[in-house]
């Protein structure tokens, strides 16, 4: 099965830089169908790649050190980790589910109001970290930040330092925590000055 493209999912370059892909389009002459896509990091500036060299797989002769299998891999905004080898792997277990599938839909069913649950919190989690992309100031990331203190892990964490081009050196949760404010507290008090003058 060919892969897909998800509109407004988040892809890893193997080049290591976030994007999210924003719609697609079609080239008014040559009928090419485009993907039109923002990056996550310095001036958010929005690219168009054809669809195709957008789905591709990296060329491994080319980068023969890339570990990464495609061009461009979605990605869970929440841990950074690769959605592609779960896609790839339901995708050669599907004969072998359908079988066991109406004893899944009874555990489905039963567990129903807790995914719910699990589900909003995720989607909360979600639009705050796309708030803290999107946000205008440094302040107003410095706000979002402290208010998902509990819901930081180091994908996000990750996500929101690559956003704002520093490194967030490896470690206990909390101190990533606390070094990622204080980039962003700098940051703050720098913009202000500027702002002033």
């Amino acid at each position: 099965m060919a892969r897909q493209l998800v509109i407004g999912g988040f892809y890893r370059h193997f080049k290591d830089k976030l994007y999210q892909v924003k719609g697609t389009a079609i080239h008014s002459e040559t009928k090419e169908k485009m993907v039109i896509y923002q990056g996550l990091y310095g001036s958010y500036e929005m690219y168009v790649r054809p669809y195709d060299m957008f789905l591709s797989e990296v060329d491994h002769i080319k980068y023969p050190d890339v570990v990464q299998k495609y061009r461009f891999e979605l990605i869970d905004i929440k841990t950074g980790k690769s959605l592609e080898a779960d896609y790839e792997e339901n995708n050669q277990n599907m004969e072998s589910e359908k079988s066991e599938k109406s004893e899944e839909l009874e555990e489905l069913e039963e567990s129903k109001e807790s995914e719910e649950l699990e589900e909003s919190e995720e989607s909360e989690e979600d639009s705050k970290l796309i708030r803290f992309l999107d946000a205008y100031d440094y302040k107003e990331k410095l706000d979002i930040l402290t208010s998902m203190r509990g819901e930081l892990n180091d994908g996000l964490i990750d996500i929101m330092a690559e956003s704002i081009e520093v490194a967030v050196p490896e470690g206990d949760i909390t101190d990533r925590y606390n070094s990622l404010r204080k980039c962003l507290m700098a940051h703050t008090k720098y913009e202000g000055l500027r702002l002033r003058q």
